[in-house]
């Protein structure tokens, strides 16, 4: 048998009497020698090896149970209680051994308990529970264990070499885990650590074969002990270390041939191994693995990874996350795959709260922007934004102020949607709280965004940049829950607002609903509890004690607030979005502060500007601000914000003096208009828009009365047909018999509209009455400007008109109005009639027109219109006559086609042959899918 055991770290060799190739320790060389002559007796021997080591014994221990059966001397006799002494004594070393180490494992574990105590880093995500901890025996992060394993590895590190017959029986050592015992020893046993191993004994047959005879047999049983796996199947893992060792070894072969969808499941075991493992390469091997594991990671398996990343960092600390976690990610920044570089971008946010600060605000930071800047994927940039907010939440270097307000504009102007929402919801929130921090939202970030947008509008005369504009206001909107938390904590009576007693309730509708919990004023101030009391004493101090050393508040007064006015006064009132953007934001700054702040704050700085009074109604000054959006912004953003009874009233007023003060100073009516359209939109405010131009219906001012009927025709698209039928009918029909024939013509728009978008019956022939009686009455003859008013209307709405109604009325109409023009001797007033009448005629001539109608009506108008043309305006006729060429071929067309029921034998003769044709091809088609495609191609 070739037996080879390294031990006591002796190196020499010899060849002895029962064949085998064994060191021996120098000074039981001679003795084993005449022991094995038999010359000495076995208490010879055991009397030597009383004073040799542990390891000596180890190493004498075969010598004795393998030397040959046929030795029938005395000192044979006695070798069996030698070899029983023997192994005794060493049974009694490693007891002892083994207690030791036990005691020295349990006090280590202690140490690192209380070192784990002392220097816990905060736990930031409660919802990830490591199993790593749950461990009864956790491996040290530190090499302060490694002297234990090894010690605890002594056998291993003998480095054993078996040949195949005793690698079973010899790489098992006397010492053994518990579970190798019976069961009845088992339960006697204490149940502790691995390490608590005991000798195992295996029954000896009672026969007399050779060892060779033994080894020859069992070579029959087929064990692979040669490749990689066999060699791992036959080595038994006999500690913690071990274990993680044999991982580290397998995982790498197990991951590939694990299906894709099913990769996830290797998880726990990956983290595990890389958190335990020590030898770093292998760490690093096994995390590069993780980050890998996926090809392209689904949300879900991307969470899961997430979720371990974070375990893997809270069990080890920010030292290692920083060395092994950090340059998995920084690999992956530019991969290919989308998934790959969202997995990145949400690990540095999802790592940040267990890295070293510095480097949060450099390496994350950068890697971060990186991303930012250059990635093309918008979910990539969404997930960088998101992680960026993670990281201002933690940052705490001020260097990185300036940094951090750069990103924030390039995120906030990023062209995709999602980018720019995550910016609102996670960055721009987070990016505020630490600049309330540095005490630097009011004296830096807020005055600078409203200087962008000053600057856009001083840029902008000729073409203001909307999408810039709504870019600054939108961040502006976003920063009034923390501009009013702000107030709230500075505040003289922060230092009284203690919980205690019964805490008063907030208002489901006090706030605006917030676009995400970091926009909530309640998460800012830290609870709804604190918040109430705060909003208490708040509404009393406004109320009873005044804003004397609030300095907080009186910024908000004296410097935004007159800021923004200006800014609203430069904006172009036409720019329906401009006025929403502005009024949106007024809406929920005075929302967010309360209603007495904006009576008794907001409110008298828009009215001492607007300054609404008969005085100015020829002041030139009065007139210019009534024309500019603050009124539509100051109507629609500050006094819809509350809703009772006294609110509407006072809008309702506002909106009258507007109408009444514009009116009678002929001023633009834009800055009304605009008021309309935006309350329009909303139908809560219908009714109270229909009572303001009632107002004006009945109003002794012929222009106001006039006004009221042009706003109607804004107000009909939004209202529903019963408001339209029972509130805005009859007030045109009022108006439409109306003394001044000024007020009758603005009436024609809104009648106009009403055909266009109304659908009852009855409605439209009411209408379709009154706009015959204008042009039918004689009395409206010679109205020139009437006219001009009805062809502009037809041309508007007849394209979206009820057919019957564009095909009855508009059309013929049309012709009568073009026949009357060529009489008209005043040629300007002929030529707008004309041209109004082209534009008309243009629009209609997209919609289907009947050949009738087309020969009776359509055609002689244009030529009518035609003539007009040649005379005044000869570009004009160019086009007309293209038009009427097209529009004759069109009815030589109809013509000549004979209806279907009476086709002509030619064409019948051709369908038929193409039918014919058609079917025989699809005929020839057999099964097979490719000749599908050849039966429509065109022939070459």
């Amino acid at each position: 048998m070739d037996l080879r055991i390294r031990g006591g770290g002796r190196d020499f060799e010899l060849w002895d009497d029962v064949g085998l190739n064994i060191p021996k320790p120098p000074d039981l060389l001679q003795l084993y020698r005449d022991f094995g002559n038999h010359q000495v007796t076995g208490k010879d021997l055991v009397d030597v090896a009383s004073g040799v080591e542990e390891d000596e014994l180890e190493a004498l221990t075969p010598i004795l149970c393998n030397l040959p059966p046929t030795l029938e001397t005395p000192a044979a006799v006695e070798n069996s209680l030698l070899v029983k002494k023997l192994e005794d004594k060493i049974s009694l070393l490693n007891s002892e051994k083994w207690s030791l180490m036990e005691q020295i494992r349990r006090l280590e574990s202690e140490m690192d308990f209380l070192k784990n105590e002392h220097f816990a880093s905060p736990v930031v995500c409660d919802s990830v529970q490591p199993s790593l901890d749950q461990s009864p025996h956790k491996d040290s992060e530190d090499s302060g264990q490694d002297s234990v394993i090894n010690s605890s590895d002594m056998g291993e590190n003998k480095d054993i070499h078996l040949s195949k017959s005793d690698e079973i029986d010899s790489t098992i050592p006397k010492e053994n885990f518990p579970r190798s015992f019976p069961r009845r020893e088992r339960e006697g046993m204490p149940s502790s650590s691995p390490s608590n191993k005991s000798t195992v004994h295996f029954d000896k047959p009672n026969r007399k074969l050779s060892p060779a005879f033994h080894q020859a047999l069992l070579s029959f049983c087929r064990m692979s002990a040669d490749s990689r796996l066999g060699s791992e199947v036959s080595r038994i893992a006999d500690s913690e270390k071990s274990v993680m060792l044999m991982l580290g070894r397998c995982l790498p072969h197990i991951v590939p041939n694990v299906l894709l969808a099913k990769r996830e499941e290797l998880i726990p075991l990956i983290l595990c191994t890389a958190c335990l493992h020590p030898e770093p390469k292998e760490r690093d091997q096994l995390l590069h693995i993780l980050f890998n594991l996926i090809k392209r990671p689904d949300d879900e398996q991307r969470q899961m990874i997430l979720t371990g990343c974070v375990a893997f960092a809270r069990h080890v600390g920010p030292t290692r996350v920083e060395a092994e976690l950090l340059p998995q990610c920084w690999e992956q920044i530019n991969h290919k795959y989308p998934e790959r570089r969202l997995l990145v971008a949400e690990s540095c946010g999802a790592l940040a709260p267990y890295l070293p600060k510095e480097i949060r605000s450099s390496l994350v930071l950068s890697m971060l922007q990186q991303m930012l800047m250059e990635d093309k994927a918008d979910l990539v940039r969404e997930a960088v934004i998101k992680s960026l907010g993670i990281i201002m939440g933690y940052i705490d270097d001020p260097d990185k102020y300036q940094q951090g307000f750069e990103l924030l504009l390039s995120a906030l102007g990023d062209p995709s949607e999602r980018v720019v929402s995550a910016t609102h919801q996670v960055f721009l929130p987070a990016y505020a709280a630490w600049t309330t921090e540095l005490g630097n939202l009011q004296s830096h970030l807020i005055p600078t965004l409203l200087n962008k947008i000053e600057k856009l509008l001083r840029e902008g005369e000729h073409g203001l940049d909307e999408h810039k504009l709504h870019m600054y206001l939108s961040a502006l909107q976003s920063l009034i829950p923390s501009l009013f938390a702000l107030v709230l904590q500075n505040a003289p009576f922060s230092s009284k607002a203690k919980l205690h007693g019964e805490v008063p309730q907030i208002e489901v509708t006090r706030f605006p609903r917030p676009m995400s919990p970091l926009q909530d004023v309640s998460t800012i101030i830290g609870s709804r509890e604190q918040l109430a009391v705060l909003l208490q004493l708040y509404d009393y101090q406004l109320e009873h004690e005044g804003t004397t050393g609030w300095e907080s508040l009186l910024w908000v007064v004296n410097q935004l607030l007159p800021q923004l006015i200006e800014i609203v006064g430069k904006i172009n009132v036409t720019s329906t979005t401009c006025v929403h953007e502005f009024s949106r934001f007024f809406w929920r700054l005075c929302r967010t502060f309360g209603k007495i702040f904006t009576n008794t704050k907001v409110k008298p700085q828009f009215q001492e500007i607007l300054r609404l009074s008969e005085e100015n109604i020829d002041s030139s000054a009065g007139n210019g601000v009534l024309t500019k959006a603050t009124v539509p912004i100051y109507a629609t953003g500050v006094l819809t914000c509350y809703i009772q009874e006294e609110d509407r009233k006072l809008l309702i007023g506002f909106l009258e003096d507007v109408m009444t003060l514009l009116s009678l100073s002929h001023a633009p009516l834009d800055s009304l208009k605009a008021s309309f359209v935006e309350l329009g939109a909303n139908p809560a405010y219908h009714e109270l828009l229909l009572t303001v131009l009632w107002y004006g219906v009945v109003h002794t001012s012929a222009l106001v009365r006039c006004t009221a009927a042009r706003m109607f025709e804004l107000l009909v698209k939004g209202v529903n047909e019963t408001l339209v039928a029972q509130r805005v009918v009859p007030a045109l029909i009022t108006l439409s018999s109306d003394p001044e024939i000024s007020v009758r013509i603005a009436t024609i728009p809104a009648f106009g509209t009403i055909m266009e978008t109304v659908i009852q019956r009855e409605l439209l022939e009411r209408v379709k009455m009154q706009l015959a009686s204008f042009l039918e009455d004689p009395q409206y003859q010679d109205q020139y400007s009437l006219h001009t008013e009805i062809i502009k209307t037809f041309g508007r709405v007849g394209p979206n008109a009820e057919p019957r109604f564009r095909d009855e009325f508009v059309i013929p109409h049309l012709h009568k109005l073009a026949l009357v023009n060529n009489l008209q001797i005043v040629d300007s007033k002929r030529l707008d009639i004309a041209t109004h009448l082209f534009e008309a005629y243009s629009a209609l001539s997209c919609c289907f027109i009947s050949e009738d109608l087309m020969v009776n009506h359509f055609l002689p108008g244009l030529r009518c219109l035609r003539i007009d043309m040649e005379h005044l305006s000869p570009e004009h006729e160019v086009i007309l006559t293209s038009m009427i060429k097209e529009c004759e071929q069109k009815v030589e067309n109809k013509t000549v086609q004979e209806p279907q029921g009476s086709m002509s034998i030619a064409a019948s003769l051709v369908s038929e042959d193409t039918k014919t044709k058609f079917l025989n091809k699809m005929g020839q088609l057999t099964t097979s899918g490719a000749m599908l495609a050849n039966v429509f191609q065109r022939k070459k």
